[in-house]
C-alpha cells in the first residue's frame, strides 16, 4: 500500500472517531472532494480537541492555539508543532498529534485557503478560552459561532469554488455553519452548565436560542440554493436535514434524536 492510500484510509478512519455527523456525507462525495473535505475537516477537528480539552489549563490552550494559528499563516513546519505539542503528547488526541499529516494530505491547489481558515479558527478559539467562553449578548454568541462554526461554513465555500467555481454568499454559508452550532448548543445546554459554560446570551430563555437556530438554519437553507453541483448538495443537505430534525425533536421536550431517525433521514436524502 502507498503512503497516499495509507494516508486516505487513516483519515477516513479518524473522520468517523471524530465526527459521526460528518463522516456520512464526506464518504459520499467523489474522491477529490472527499479527500479535500476530509482532510479540511480533520484539520479544524485538531485544533477543537485542543479547545475543548478537559485537562489542560485555560493558559495551555491559549498558548498551543494561538501558537499553531502563527505556524498556519506560514509553510507549517510539522518538525515546530511537534515540538510545540510534545510536552502535552500524552493528553493530546491522535487527529491533533497528526495536524501535519491532515495537512499534507489536503490538494495542494486548495490547501492555503484551509491552512488560512485553520488558523483564523485557532486565534479566535485562543479568544474564547480566555474569555472562559462567558457569552453576554448576542453580538458574543454570533462572534463565538463564527470562529468555532462559521468558518466551517467560510472553508467549505472555498472548496465549492475551487472544485468547480462553485459561488456561494459568504453570509449564507456562515449562517449554514451557525445554525448547526446553536442546534449544538440547545443539545448540550444541560451539560455545558454542568462544567460551568454558558453559551446563552443574558436573558436569554430557550426560545430565544431557538429562534436564533431557526433564523440561520433558514440562511442555510438559503444558501443551498445557489448550490447546483448534485455531489455538493448531497453533501451539504445531510448535516442540515438532521439540524432541522434534532431541532424540531429538541422543541417537543426530547433529548435528540434517535439512531433510526438519523438513518432514516440520511437514506431519505441519498435516495432521492
Amino acid at each position: 500500500m502507498n503512503d497516499v492510500v495509507k494516508l486516505e484510509k487513516e483519515a477516513m478512519k479518524m473522520l468517523k472517531e471524530t465526527s459521526r455527523t460528518f463522516y456520512i456525507p464526506i464518504k459520499l462525495l467523489k474522491p477529490t472532494l472527499r479527500k479535500t473535505v476530509g482532510a479540511a475537516y480533520l484539520c479544524m477537528r485538531a485544533i477543537d480537541e485542543i479547545e475543548d480539552h478537559e485537562e489542560l489549563e485555560s493558559e495551555t490552550k491559549q498558548h498551543l492555539l494561538r501558537a499553531t494559528s502563527e505556524l498556519l499563516k506560514n509553510d507549517f513546519n510539522v518538525e515546530a508543532y511537534q515540538q510545540l505539542i510534545k510536552p502535552y503528547e500524552e493528553k493530546l488526541p491522535e487527529v491533533t498529534k497528526r495536524l501535519g499529516d491532515w495537512i499534507a494530505f489536503c490538494p495542494e491547489g486548495i490547501t492555503p485557503k484551509v491552512k488560512e481558515s485553520t488558523s483564523i479558527m485557532a486565534d479566535g478559539m485562543a479568544d474564547w478560552v480566555e474569555k472562559n467562553w462567558q457569552i453576554r449578548t448576542k453580538e458574543d454568541l454570533d462572534d463565538y459561532t463564527y470562529y468555532v462554526a462559521g468558518l466551517v461554513g467560510v472553508m467549505l465555500s472555498d472548496i465549492w469554488r475551487w472544485y468547480d467555481n462553485t459561488d456561494t454568499v459568504p453570509e449564507l454559508a456562515i449562517g449554514y455553519g451557525r445554525g448547526l452550532q446553536a442546534v449544538n448548543v440547545l443539545r448540550n445546554q444541560d451539560e455545558d452548565a454542568d462544567r460551568g459554560v454558558k453559551f446563552f446570551p443574558d436573558n436569554w430563555s430557550r426560545e430565544d436560542m431557538f429562534e436564533y437556530a431557526e433564523e440561520n438554519l433558514a440562511k442555510a437553507d438559503e444558501y443551498m440554493k445557489s448550490i447546483k453541483t448534485k455531489n455538493i448538495i448531497l453533501f451539504c443537505k445531510i448535516p442540515l436535514a438532521l439540524a432541522h430534525r434534532t431541532l424540531n425533536a429538541l422543541k417537543s421536550g426530547k433529548e435528540k434524536i434517535s439512531r433510526e431517525e438519523v438513518e432514516s433521514t440520511v437514506n431519505d436524502i441519498i435516495n432521492n
